[in-house]
Formats: C-alpha cells, structure tokens, sequence
C-alpha cells in the first residue's frame, strides 16, 4: 500500500510539475509577445486590456491538433450544408437585403446570391459566429510551435483592430482558429478588407450587416472575381468518359471540354464562351460532376477545398431559383485515415509514387491512385472505392 501511495503521490508532484511548467512557458510566450506587440505599434494600454488578462485555452490546441479519425465523404459534406432550410432562408434575405446587395453587385460585381451562398456556409446568416475569446484563442496558438509565426501574425493584427475601433475585448469573440464575425474573417483578412459600409465610425463584421456584406464583396473582388461568370456547373459525362483530365491543373478551353461529348446536366450542349474550366468528380464516377470556371478557383482562395467550393457555388444557384443536382451524392461511408494510410502505402510498394502515406488524399495521391486504376482497368477516376481498396489487398 505504501508503495502504491509512494507512485500516485510522485505522479501526482509529477502533475503539477507539468502543469507549473506549462504555465511559466505561457508567462514567457506571453511577455514576448507584449514587446513584439509593443514594436508593430500597439499601444500599452491595449496591450494591458488584452494580453496582460489573456488566458491560456487548452481547447484550442486540442482542436488544432486533432486530426479527424475520418475523411468526410462528399455526400456527407454536401447534404449537411446545402440544406433546404439554407436555401429558403438565403431566398428570404436576398429579399430583405435586395437594395444594398444590388449596390455591392454594380461596386464590386459580385451576384447577391453568391454573397448569400458564403453568409449562409460561414455563420447560417449570422446566427453562429462562434463563441471563443479572440484574443484568448490567437495567443494561445501563438504560443504553440506548429504555428506561431503565423498566429503572432494574427494576434497582432487583432490587438490593433481592437486598437482602431475600440472594441471591447469580451465582444471580439469567433472560431477556435480567430476567424471572426458574419464572414469569419481571420483578423489580417479583417485589416485588408473590411469596410466601414454604414458610416458609424468603425467595420464592425459582428454586429452590422451592412458592413459584413459590403466587406465579404471587396473580398471577394480582391481575390479576383470575374464579373458576369458563373463559379461553374453540374454537368454530365459521357459513359466511355476516360477521367484523364481531372482537377484544377488539368483546366481547359470549354470548346475542348465540348469535344469529349460532356454536356449540361440537363443534356443540353455546353456553352462555350472564351473560357478555361477544370472537372471535379467529388464523390466518384457514380456521383455528379462539376465544371469549374475561373470564379470556382476565387472561391478556393476564400476556403481551399473543392467541396467547400461546389456547396457555396450550389447553393447559390438554389437561392437565386435553380433546381437540386440531378444526380445526388450516392451515399458512402467516411473512410478512416488509417484505412487511406494503408492505400497510400499500397500505391508506393506497387510503383506509383505517393509521397509520405498521411491519410490525406491530395493532389499526388489522386493521380497516383488515377495511374494504379488505369493500370489495373478500374475507372480511372481518382476516388478510393471499395473496388479499388480490394484491388489493392486492403479489407
């Protein structure tokens, strides 16, 4: 018993050594960042209203750390986020807000239901703009070495928002990441872009409409969107369709997509305007298919995923009156990434060329997986299909 005692009270000193540690680094971090804070301009007074009351979060790390146990499907994705709800909701305020978002289309050219889409993906219109302390959340990233020149960055940007507009550091709350207000803007996005829209003083993106549109606009503008160009379409492959030309760097002309027989999703021909387009097939030859146009890359650089991409451009042709897909997203299960890490693994000891198995199916791992389909007379379309991960050995 004694010894039993002897274990759990040196694990306990051992706890508490852990825990003192942790917290003498934080103490450390933070005074670093008070004179990096000091040096970019901040003044003291902000610097005591914020970092010298700043928390520690464990939360934070634990969900920037946190690798997902599952690769989320597209159907899974898709059907959570273009919601019915999504699209009435996004009808109804594209109505009420009709007059400013027809000014922001003649200023920055950019359609009020694209401006709806990306308001009801970030926040459901507002409802949702997170609740974690900004500043709380940015310093303790800043702090983490994964990081933390580019959450310093953040944090520093964000103590002189709060600087500029005098906002009060219980209201300046938003994601685990700092991504704040209707937009979810990150606080350097929120410095370049955000605008003082209603004339009050201050572009304030958690409590006026006005300035969240008018600001979520210039973005989108800056990012470079083309005017009078739709971000892409459902279309239909033909069935002998060989899936060679997949993913943003393999764009082409619409008149050399025309050429392979691919069409509207309706069977009509593809309009074939002066423009480059790339083919997405997210859930798989059996699933639908996208044109991509030079609007669906700008989307990307707002949220750098093609699923997000496809929902904010779907939902946007919902809300200003279009039809569902004509093909839904068939029904998959997620895929583990330990299950994802075994087919990587499979594909280097065949030949095709990977890169480092991470469970993650990026760029290189889809046309090597597309290499290894081809070879083998699957459909070479790049997705890990229970056909492939049998092919493969895998169970």
């Amino acid at each position: 018993m004694k010894t039993l005692l002897t274990i759990a009270s040196a694990l306990l000193v051992s706890g508490v050594s852990s825990l003192n540690a942790t917290a003498n680094e934080f103490d450390s971090c933070v005074a670093s960042l008070k004179e990096k804070a000091t040096q970019a301009g901040v003044s003291q007074t902000t610097i005591e209203q914020t970092l010298g009351q700043v928390k520690y979060v464990t939360r934070v790390i634990e969900l920037d750390k946190k690798q997902p146990e599952f690769s989320q499907t597209f159907d899974n994705y898709f059907t959570k986020r273009v919601t019915d709800w999504r699209v009435k909701e996004g009808r109804l305020l594209l109505k009420e807000h009709r007059v400013l978002l027809k000014q922001l289309q003649q200023e920055y050219g950019i359609p009020p239901q694209y401006l709806m889409a990306f308001w009801g993906l970030e926040t459901n219109f507002g409802s949702y703009k997170g609740k974690m302390p900004v500043i709380d959340s940015l310093t303790t990233l800043a702090c983490d070495p994964r990081r933390s020149n580019y959450f310093t960055g953040e944090l520093i940007q964000a103590l002189k928002l709060k600087q500029a507009y005098q906002f009060d550091t219980k209201d300046m709350v938003g994601s685990w990441a700092g991504a704040m207000g209707h937009t979810q803007f990150m606080p350097s996005a929120y410095a370049k872009y955000a605008i003082d829209a209603d004339d009050d003083g201050k572009a304030d993106l958690w409590n006026s409409t006005t300035d969240a549109l008018t600001s979520a606009a210039n973005f989108l503008n800056q990012l470079g969107w083309v005017r009078n160009e739709r971000w892409g379409r459902e279309v239909r492959l033909p069935a002998n369709y060989d899936f060679s030309q997949l993913g943003r760097k393999q764009a082409q002309p619409l008149t050399q997509w025309a050429t392979t027989g691919i069409t509207q999703a309706n069977g009509q021909p593809l309009a074939t305007p002066d423009m480059q387009a790339s083919l997405y097939v997210p859930a798989g030859h059996t699933g639908p298919a996208f044109l991509g146009y030079s609007n669906f890359d700008v989307i990307m650089r707002w949220n750098r995923s093609e699923f997000y991409a496809i929902a904010v451009g779907n939902l946007a042709d919902r809300i200003n009156g279009g039809a569902p897909l004509t093909v839904a997203p068939p029904k998959q299960d997620n895929i583990s990434r330990e299950r994802l890490k075994q087919l990587q693994s499979a594909l280097n000891d065949k030949g095709f060329d990977v890169g480092k198995p991470d469970g993650v199916l990026g760029t290189n791992s889809r046309a090597g997986l597309q290499a290894y389909q081809r070879s083998v007379g699957l459909i070479a379309d790049g997705f890990p299909s229970d056909q492939t991960f049998k092919s493969l050995g895998i169970q």
